[in-house]
């Protein structure tokens, strides 16, 4: 019993943060000297959106390798009436879509170093090819 809320402790711990807010999420990179990873999303109606999340994001590949290179910033556009973000949010990512996803692509996904570069950028998301991004973008921030 003891050992299975550890797990459960460990697994509340390790779930990675993602920011909503670009510059804020770049003065963390800059304070850390981290990578910051922008994933475009429609999390209620982007079927590759919702599989990203749960294969990629969800693992813990990911969430290891986040701690340690990356700052996370979701860039959500819901359809679904129930789903609407706040006025201020809709700006946000609307004026980080118009500068690192002018094309509106879903999901779409930038990887820029601290002060905001293009490092590397993943256009949709192929079913069971976590193995493939993860590769990717561990060699794109171990550079």
């Amino acid at each position: 019993m003891k050992s299975l809320i550890s797990v459960a402790l460990i697994s509340f711990l390790a779930t990675t943060q993602w920011l909503t807010d670009f510059n804020a999420a770049q003065q963390e990179a800059q304070k850390d000297h981290k990578f910051i990873l922008i994933s475009f999303s429609g999390s209620d109606w982007c079927g590759p959106c919702i599989k990203m999340k749960q294969e990629v994001y969800g693992s813990t590949g990911f969430e290891s390798l986040a701690e340690k290179k990356l700052v996370l910033v979701r860039a959500d556009f819901p359809r679904s009436k129930k789903n609407q973000l706040p006025k201020e949010q809709v700006k946000l990512n609307e004026a980080l879509a118009e500068k690192y996803n002018p094309s509106g692509k879903f999901p779409f996904t930038v990887l820029t170093d601290e002060a905001g570069k293009v490092v590397k950028s993943w256009d949709g998301y192929a079913f069971g090819s976590q193995d493939t991004f993860m590769k990717e973008l561990t060699e794109a921030v171990n550079r």
